[in-house]
């Protein structure tokens, strides 16, 4: 039986958030798509209280317009703040504090100074929801707390001159055995938000499982 194409829509006008899926699947029969490719109109709300929540939300709305999705959404927290505090950056991390939409260069002028204001240097870790819209159905996944503080990384008040397009705050994030900045990471290959092998493995599963795809030929 000849194996099947798929033929998914990454549901993100983010070039890097693209790039991570077609890397996760890179192994996989996949063609991707985009919503700005296919002009696809608007984009979803995000009311969630979680990353998994909003990933979902965003499935559900475009999955009005292709038939297998992939969407995620991502929260950001410092280590060793509350999650009530009002500096917690959370699921707002273009909003903070109810700002208007920074932004990359915003973003890093404003977590520079958060940054600088709690001492200059601060383990971060990030909490990453993903949904697929696949048959009608929506699947969702994401990691607990505890999972993700193991791969926690530093973020310091002093960004790196070298940008990533979508990814503004790599820099300012230092891999914690390296001390390297995410942007200067000499590997373009290396999923940054996903910083432990076996937290990899677990997301491509799922998404291989969640699609029913099938590996690439030799």
């Amino acid at each position: 039986m000849k194996d099947t194409m798929r033929e998914v829509l990454i549901g993100t006008t983010n070039p890097s958030k693209v790039r991570r899926f077609q890397l996760l699947l890179s192994k996989y029969n996949v063609k991707f798509y985009t919503p700005a490719g296919l002009n696809i109109p608007g984009e979803p709300e995000e009311r969630g209280r979680t990353p998994e929540e909003n990933a979902v939300m965003k499935a559900r709305y475009y999955g009005q317009y292709f038939d297998s999705v992939i969407c995620n959404d991502s929260g950001l927290y410092f280590d060793g703040l509350a999650l009530t505090d009002s500096r917690q950056p959370g699921l707002n991390i273009r909003t903070p504090g109810r700002m208007p939409r920074l932004n990359d260069e915003e973003m890093i002028v404003y977590y520079s100074e958060l940054i600088r204001s709690l001492g200059g240097k601060v383990l971060a870790y990030y909490l990453d929801g993903i949904a697929v819209y696949h048959n009608h159905r929506i699947s969702s996944y994401m990691e607990d707390a505890d999972a993700r503080k193991d791969g926690a990384f530093y973020m310091i008040g002093r960004p790196s001159p070298r940008r990533q397009p979508g990814w503004p705050l790599d820099s300012l994030s230092l891999n914690r055995s390296t001390l390297t900045y995410f942007v200067d990471e000499e590997d373009e290959e290396e999923d940054e938000e996903i910083t432990s092998a076996d937290s990899k493995n677990r997301l491509t599963d799922f998404l291989v499982s969640s699609l029913s795809l099938h590996p690439l030929k030799n």
